[in-house]
């Protein structure tokens, strides 16, 4: 096995770096190496399943709102937020043996947390937890004749970002959302005896799960493909809103100048079609909403200046109220 630094906490470049080992590296022909092991961190990220829908599984405004990075990764699987309190490891071998097993990739990082005291155990689907307690989640994909295996580590976590990053929006339930996560998930640090820094929680996986395999750093044109990888697959809009499938919504609110339904669809992250109903008043023709938003990124911002160039302000409504209806 080597293990390769990717040298950085930009996941697009870390998923990027995946996705050139599988599918463009020469490493498997240069060596006889049997797998290729990555163990890194991110800035706070937000990471969506290859066949989830953005809209459904992620809270965009406060996503936005805090500048937390979100993508779309290759693999199956759910949502999840990771931040520098966690890591993400990655194992990826010579062969695709046609199917998705997970057992033997965990075994390895539950001997690694063993060594450092802390017990942890193979359960359900695809996770790892400790007393019962998720700490980590996993998914796979095959490509280029590889598979790829990904998993998270919750370190030191922040639980109520988990909770405010996903669809929760009503405060009472954001606090009862927290509790919850409290109670279904928990931080490896929290079961250790002697805690450490998340550098130095690195250094001792990196170590137990490698075995005296050889290390390397990527070279300057590895690292140039992947740059090109990251922004090529990962790092667009097209990636993360695309795959999400078409679907139709109606959005009402009583507002100060009235009653308001927006209803429109949106396929591949834009507005396709449009119409708004109610018994506001507005000097705008029916048909200039849609002729303003088909095309639209269906984005909060994106949606407020579309409105605003067209000048399709409601008497007693504002452009932001138009857009925040639209897309809370």
């Amino acid at each position: 096995m080597i293990y390769v630094e990717t040298g950085t906490n930009d996941i697009f470049r870390n998923l990027a770096t995946e996705y050139f080992f599988a599918a463009e590296s020469d490493i498997w022909e240069r060596t006889d190496e049997d797998a290729v092991f990555l163990f890194w961190t991110t800035t706070p990220t937000v990471v969506v399943g290859k066949y989830q829908n953005v809209y459904e599984e992620v809270n965009l405004e406060y996503v936005r709102e805090n500048k937390i990075n979100l993508i779309r990764r290759m693999s199956g699987g759910g949502t999840m937020y990771m931040d520098a309190g966690g890591f993400s490891f990655t194992f990826i071998t010579r062969n695709d043996d046609g199917g998705i097993s997970f057992a033997e990739f965990l075994e390895p990082v539950i001997a690694a947390l063993a060594s450092i005291g802390v017990r942890a155990e193979f359960t359900g689907r695809n996770d790892i937890t400790i007393d019962g307690k998720k700490v980590s989640g996993n998914s796979q994909y095959k490509l280029g004749g590889r598979t790829v295996h990904h998993g998270t580590l919750l370190y030191d976590t922040d639980p109520e970002r988990i909770v405010r990053s996903t669809t929760v929006a009503d405060i009472k339930i954001i606090s009862k959302g927290i509790k919850s996560v409290r109670e279904r998930v928990t931080n490896i640090k929290e079961h250790m005896q002697t805690p450490v820094t998340t550098a130095e929680f690195k250094e001792l996986m990196i170590n137990h799960i490698l075995l005296g395999g050889k290390r390397v750093n990527l070279t300057e044109e590895e690292s140039n493909r992947i740059c090109e990888i990251a922004d090529e697959k990962f790092r667009n809009d097209d990636a993360v809103y695309g795959a999400s499938p078409k679907f139709s919504i109606t959005k009402t609110r009583k507002t100060d100048g009235g009653i308001v339904e927006m209803s429109f669809d949106v396929k591949k992250g834009h507005i396709t079609d449009c119409a708004v109903r109610g018994d506001f008043f507005s000097t705008a023709a029916p048909e200039a909403w849609h002729d303003a938003l088909c095309g639209c990124m269906y984005e909060r911002n994106a949606i407020e200046k579309a409105i605003k160039a067209a000048g399709l302000e409601m008497y007693g409504v504002t452009a932001d109220e138009l857009a925040r209806l639209m897309t809370e």
